[in-house]
């Protein structure tokens, strides 16, 4: 590339989601870039947040009632809101929508509770169940 001369791209970044933010340099030196980027549709956006609102409430009801001291306790509540989601078969559904669209992680970080991890890993059986 000749002196002087800057690469200028024309890209149509609408509607485009970033994390971090844009490098304006002539040279910029990494060791590696990573992390996951993820652009997902509002209808699944919506499921995701429906879904999490739901799974919120149950883990935080449940957790109102019953004590979450130990692991055994905790398990148990997991396994009662289990029990919740599979007696809604539209909320499951959704759950099942929620993980193939957004993935464990972004439902995770949707859910802003302590016993989330838990009850994912309990719930990913779901996906191929279907």
């Amino acid at each position: 590339m000749p002196e002087g001369y800057k690469q200028q791209f024309n890209n149509d970044l609408r509607n485009a989601q970033f994390a971090g933010g844009f490098v304006n340099a002539d040279k910029v030196e990494v060791g590696q870039i990573g992390g996951n980027i993820n652009n997902y549709t509002p209808q699944q956006r919506q499921n995701l947040a429906e879904a999490a609102a739901e799974i919120q409430q149950l883990l935080q009801l449940l957790e109102q009632t019953n004590p979450t001291t130990t692991n055994s306790e905790k398990m148990t509540v997991v396994a009662k809101v289990i029990d919740e989601i599979e007696k809604n078969p539209t909320l499951k559904a959704r759950v099942i929508g929620a993980l193939k669209s957004g993935g464990k992680e972004a439902l995770k970080e949707a859910v802003d509770h302590p016993l989330v991890n838990i009850l994912i890993a309990s719930i990913e059986g779901w996906q191929e169940a279907k």
